[in-house]
């Protein structure tokens, strides 16, 4: 049963994805899982998802791909691959399952890219949370650069203009083009990310693109 689970999702990318190919350690990898009848079933419903939301209107496809990856339960990266802080791929994260909010933010970022959204409109965020201790991460969707931006964080269900959601605190935004600074939840001034020794957006871009991962 599994493996015409794989040959449907296989077949299927020959349709409809351009963005998750699946290699040969891809298909070992979900083949060995104990889980690879959900994997798959997620992977086909990630496809059919896509296809689906291609011409619907902006809110309904941010909120239905918010919706899509949310159910991914949650997990911290010290747990799920004993290290601080680790980026995964859209498809990394689909095989996988569960991560913790970098993974949905990135998820949802190139898929909604993949459906039609111009990557200057979609920018990750790295805002404090009220009461938590932590950075997060969450896309926000801008209509235009003086416009105030729609969330999609896997926090939250609900799709909500930036200003509503009182309990964020954005400390700054980016994409693969530029990144800035904002006032009053508003793109404001532009500015270099330093990212530290290591540029863990490059690297990610960089497996996506290069290395198909």
């Amino acid at each position: 049963m599994q493996q015409i689970f794989l040959l449907i999702f296989l077949s299927a990318t020959l349709l409809y994805s351009k963005s998750i190919t699946l290699n040969n350690n891809d298909l070992q990898l979900i083949k060995s899982s104990p889980n690879e009848k959900a994997i798959t079933i997620r992977l086909i419903k990630y496809l059919e998802l896509k296809k689906k939301i291609k011409e619907f209107r902006i809110l309904k496809k941010l909120s239905h791909v918010n919706s899509f990856y949310n159910k991914i339960l949650p997990i911290n990266d010290e747990t799920k691959y004993h290290v601080d802080d680790h980026w995964s791929t859209p498809k990394e994260f689909l095989i996988n399952g569960r991560g913790d909010c970098e993974d949905y933010a990135i998820a949802k970022y190139f898929t909604l890219i993949e459906t039609g959204i111009p990557k200057e409109k979609l920018f990750l965020s790295v805002v404090k949370v009220k009461s938590a201790t932590n950075y997060h991460m969450i896309l926000l969707y801008f209509e235009n650069k003086k416009s105030m931006p729609l969330v999609l964080d896997n926090l939250s269900f609900r799709v909500l203009p930036f200003d509503i959601r009182k309990d964020l605190d954005p400390q700054f935004i980016f994409n693969e083009k530029v990144a800035y600074l904002l006032k009053n939840k508003k793109i404001d001034k532009k500015v270099r990310i330093k990212w530290g020794k290591v540029d863990k957006w490059q690297l990610l871009l960089d497996r996506v693109y290069k290395n198909n991962e």
